[in-house]
């Protein structure tokens, strides 16, 4: 177990972290990436959308991460915490280590800590408007900050589906899934993520930097 804070004043008990993975809402485009990925020696999945566990000692809240080597990358994700019988949505990044990736999508979501924001918003408090909501990240490349993926929830299939069928339980934590990169999927220096829910006018923000270790052979 591990516990985190949050800005609610929630203290969470994490058991069991898990990555929803390839959970685009339009079949078409699930497919036709997975396609691309497997031309670039990356192996389909099994199945689609397709649940990895990864240790609860990944999740992180802090303004920095330490990974190894050059080749990682974070992206964008809706976080559902369920704790006492209360479904929490929050904002992560699933970084992972690309290089990796092409050996074993499950050893490169092992590889590389998974930040998480300090702040929740209780799900029933959007679930009416939850396609509304807007996830953005920016990159930093070169000093400056550059526009890396944006859309609504609307191109994820609908969270509590995806909570549902990972039998998410009291304890657990699960990364929901991404929106495509703008332009190819590449390191930075820094991001800058954001879940904005313009109808309630008021955002769950994350912000960290990536330290790269180097690799000793």
């Amino acid at each position: 177990m591990r516990f985190f804070h949050f800005e609610t004043g929630l203290d969470v008990e994490i058991a069991r972290v898990i990555i929803a993975g390839w959970t685009g809402r339009n079949a078409e485009a699930v497919t036709h990436h997975i396609n691309e990925l497997a031309a670039l020696g990356v192996p389909a999945p099994s199945q689609v959308p397709l649940y990895y566990r990864v240790s609860n000692t990944l999740l992180a809240q802090g303004e920095s991460i330490e990974v190894l080597g050059a080749d990682t990358s974070g992206e964008a994700e809706p976080l559902l915490l369920r704790s006492n019988g209360v479904l929490w949505l929050g904002l992560a990044s699933d970084h992972t280590d690309r290089q990796l990736e092409a050996v074993s999508v499950a050893a490169s979501k092992q590889a590389c800590p998974k930040p998480v924001s300090d702040q929740l918003w209780r799900f029933d408090e959007v679930a009416a408007h939850i396609d509304d909501l807007l996830l953005r990240c920016h990159v930093k490349e070169d000093g400056e900050w550059v526009l890396y993926q944006e859309g609504t929830l609307e191109g994820i299939r609908p969270l509590t589906q995806l909570a549902r069928q990972a039998n998410l339980q009291d304890g657990d934590a699960m990364l929901c899934g991404t929106l495509p990169a703008i332009g190819p999927i590449r390191p930075a220096e820094a991001y800058r993520m954001e879940l904005a829910d313009k109808t309630q006018g008021r955002s769950l923000r994350l912000d960290y930097r990536v330290n790269a270790l180097p690799v000793v052979a």
